[in-house]
């Protein structure tokens, strides 16, 4: 059982896995952090004997595109899982570290990675929540934890760049125009650090000092503005303003607005 949100990069699983034997996936890139213990479990991966590790909270197992590996676990886990396409993994390659020629190397199994943790923990508390996962968010943890992985689990690497001021403010306004005529339809972070020219870690770092907010939070409030706008004409359903707004439904609407501004769509249009 659990919650799952697939994203313009790929998409993540917050789980409760019964025990038993789990295969590869052959088609995206996958990392699964562990957020409880597991004893003895054992991994087969082609071309290398059958290992058995322990698992503590924090373990990170990679599983490249096309891998042949088999993981089988004795006891039930709690995780998350996340998975990145291939053109996602190239795209950020290519904007980290201008390459686009990805060998992902997999850790020793049993390896516990505190970071991947952290983001995995982001990752489950926006997943198991009741209220719909902001796409945004999530799709941007994903991203830098795609960096992560590729930083320090792949053949490629760079020295990271610090990103000590803002976003220029030529930058800060085209961002500010195009999110604001893009509002109907998916923004992922990768296309809008692609506007401001950079990578998508840098991306986030300089638009939180410019905005004093991380683009995900900036972009809900941009899209619960312009359906205030709507409610109050009273032209459209809420339905349509939903819709009209980026949401994904008048209940992600509805609930969405109730977290940031403490009232309903419906209260928004008596008040006109």
């Amino acid at each position: 059982m659990g919650s799952r949100l697939a994203t313009p990069h790929g998409g993540a699983i917050h789980a409760i896995h019964p025990p038993g034997l789990q295969a590869a996936d052959t088609k995206h890139h996958i990392a699964e952090v562990l957020l409880s213990s597991v004893r003895r479990a054992t991994v087969a991966r082609r071309g290398e004997a059958e290992q058995e590790f322990d698992a503590a909270s924090g373990t990170l197992l990679i599983s490249p595109v096309r891998a042949d590996s088999r993981v089988s676990w004795p006891t039930v886990r709690e995780s998350v899982i996340v998975a990145l396409t291939e053109d996602a993994m190239r795209t950020l390659a290519t904007h980290e570290f201008d390459t686009a020629g990805v060998e992902l190397r997999p850790p020793p199994p049993g390896t516990v990675d505190s970071w991947a943790l952290r983001i995995g923990q982001l990752l489950k508390a926006e997943l198991a929540q009741r209220e719909v996962p902001n796409e945004l968010y999530v799709d941007s943890l994903i991203t830098l934890f795609g960096v992560h992985i590729l930083r320090h689990y792949s053949n490629v690497r760079k020295p990271p760049l610090v990103i000590r001021g803002g976003l220029a403010a030529s930058v800060a306004r085209r961002l500010q125009d195009y999110i604001e005529n893009n509002l109907s339809r998916s923004l992922p972070v990768a296309e809008l650090a692609g506007i401001a020219g950079l990578s998508v870690r840098h991306f986030i770092q300089a638009f939180t000092r410019s905005f004093g907010e991380p683009p995900h939070r900036y972009v809900v409030d941009q899209r619960l503005g312009f359906a205030e706008k709507l409610l109050t004409r009273g032209e459209l359903t809420i339905a349509e303003v939903a819709y009209q707004s980026g949401f994904s439904s008048q209940s992600h609407l509805t609930t969405t607005m109730k977290k940031h501004r403490q009232k309903t769509p419906l209260q928004v249009r008596r008040e006109r």
